[in-house]
C-alpha cells in the first residue's frame, strides 16, 4: 500500500535530531541537533567526513539505531506527514523498505552471501505485497533488468560474489526500487567503484529518479558526486550541519570555512599542484565537542567569540544558511587568525 505525499510541505521534515550513544566512557553525541527537509522529487546532498554523523542520521530516519544508541527526547522525524519516531514497530516496517528505500555503501557485505541475488531482490516483494513467490521471483528479474544487468534470468540465480563491484551495486538498487519507494536514501553509493563504475551508478540513479518520481537523499564524502548529482546540499561537520545551500550556490560562494576547505581540497582538471590542500587537524570526537564553534580549532579565521558562543546558522541569502559568526562579522575573513 502506498500513501500519497502531503499536498503542503517537504516529504521528509527532520528537526533537531539527536541521536547519542551512551556507553561508561561518555556520551557520543553522534548527531547533535540536525534539522533539514527533503521535498518531492528533490535530490539532496549530504556531505562531510568520515565521522561527521551523516550515516547515523540516515539511519536515525529509517530507525535502524542499535544499542547503546539512542534518538533522544525532542527529535522529530515527519515523512508524508507522519511521526516516524511515533509509529508501533510494525507500522515501521510497513515503511522501512517499501516508502522509504536505502542502498548502503558495501554491497558485498550488504547482500547476504548465502542467498543468491535474485532470492534477496524478490524478497522485498514477499514482505510488502501479497504475491507468491514466482510472481515475486518474476519481478526481481524485471527490475533487474531494469537496473541494468544484463542476463538478468541467470545473474538472478547468481550468489553476491559471482557479480562484479558494479553488478553488486546495480543488484543493491535493484532492492531499493521493488517497491518504487518514494524516498531513496543513498549512503556513498559509489564507494570502493572505478571512476567510470561511479559515472554508470550515478547516471542509473537519475534515470531511475526521473521514472519513478523518488526523492533521494545523496549520502557522501565526495563533492564531486555532488555536483553531479544534487539539487541542494548540506554539509556536515561534529555531528551539526553548518551549512546548507542550493549546489551552484555552494561552489560558487561557500561561506563556512569547512565547506571552502573541503572545496579547496578538491582535486581540478588542468590544475598541477604539489601537494593536494588539507584541512589542518581532525574532527574533534563525539564524546568531548569543543565549546563555541566545533570547527574553531581547525579554522584559520577563529577568534575569541568562537570559543565563547555557539555559532546559530546565519542567514547568507536565499536557500543559504551558515553555522558561522564571520556572517555577523564579515571584515574578520580579510584578517584571518585576528584576536
Amino acid at each position: 500500500m502506498t500513501a500519497p505525499s502531503p499536498a503542503t510541505g517537504p516529504l521528509l521534515a527532520v528537526r533537531d535530531l539527536r541521536t547519542w550513544f551512551h556507553s561508561r566512557e561518555g556520551t557520543a553525541r553522534a548527531v547533535d541537533g540536525v534539522s533539514f527537509d527533503v521535498g518531492a522529487h528533490e535530490t539532496v546532498g549530504l556531505v562531510g567526513e568520515s565521522g561527521c554523523g551523516k550515516s547515523v542520521a540516515s539511519l536515525s530516519i529509517l530507525r535502524l539505531i542499535q544499542r547503546p544508541g539512542r534518538i533522544e527526547a525532542g527529535s522529530r522525524i515527519e515523512f508524508e506527514g507522519r511521526d516516524l519516531l511515533a509509529l508501533r514497530d510494525a507500522e515501521m516496517r510497513a515503511i522501512r523498505g517499501n516508502r522509504i528505500a536505502m542502498i548502503f555503501q558495501e554491497p558485498m557485505t550488504s547482500l547476504n552471501p548465502v542467498f543468491t541475488v535474485g532470492d534477496q531482490v524478490a524478497e522485498v516483494a514477499r514482505v510488502h505485497a501479497p504475491v507468491s513467490r514466482r510472481e515475486a521471483w518474476s519481478r526481481a528479474v524485471d527490475m533487474m533488468q531494469l537496473v541494468g544487468i544484463p542476463d538478468p534470468a541467470e545473474r538472478a540465480r547468481d550468489y553476491p560474489h559471482q557479480l562484479s563491484g558494479g553488478l553488486r551495486q546495480r543488484a543493491m538498487i535493484a532492492m531499493a526500487l521493488m517497491m518504487r519507494p518514494a524516498l531513496l536514501i543513498a549512503d556513498e553509493p559509489t564507494t570502493a567503484l572505478d571512476v567510470t563504475i561511479q559515472a554508470q551508478i550515478l547516471e542509473l540513479l537519475a534515470e531511475m529518479q526521473a521514472r519513478f518520481g523518488m526523492s533521494v537523499l545523496l549520502i557522501t564524502h565526495d563533492l564531486g558526486v555532488i555536483a553531479e548529482s544534487a539539487t541542494r546540499v548540506l554539509v556536515m561537520y561534529a555531528g551539526e550541519i553548518v551549512e546548507e545551500a542550493p549546489v551552484e550556490t555552494l561552489f560558487d560562494v561557500p561561506h563556512h570555512p569547512y565547506t571552502e576547505g573541503l572545496l579547496a581540497a578538491m582535486p581540478r582538471l588542468g590544475e598541477r599542484r604539489a601537494r593536494l590542500r588539507v584541512i589542518p587537524g581532525t574532527v574533534p570526537p563525539s564524546t568531548a565537542w569543543p565549546t563555541g564553534c566545533r570547527f574553531r580549532e581547525r579554522c584559520a579565521y577563529a577568534w575569541s567569540r568562537c570559543a565563547e558562543e555557539p555559532p546559530p546558522l546565519y542567514q547568507i541569502g536565499p536557500g543559504h544558511v551558515s553555522r558561522c559568526h564571520l556572517a555577523a562579522e564579515p571584515a574578520r575573513r580579510a584578517a584571518p587568525a585576528a584576536s
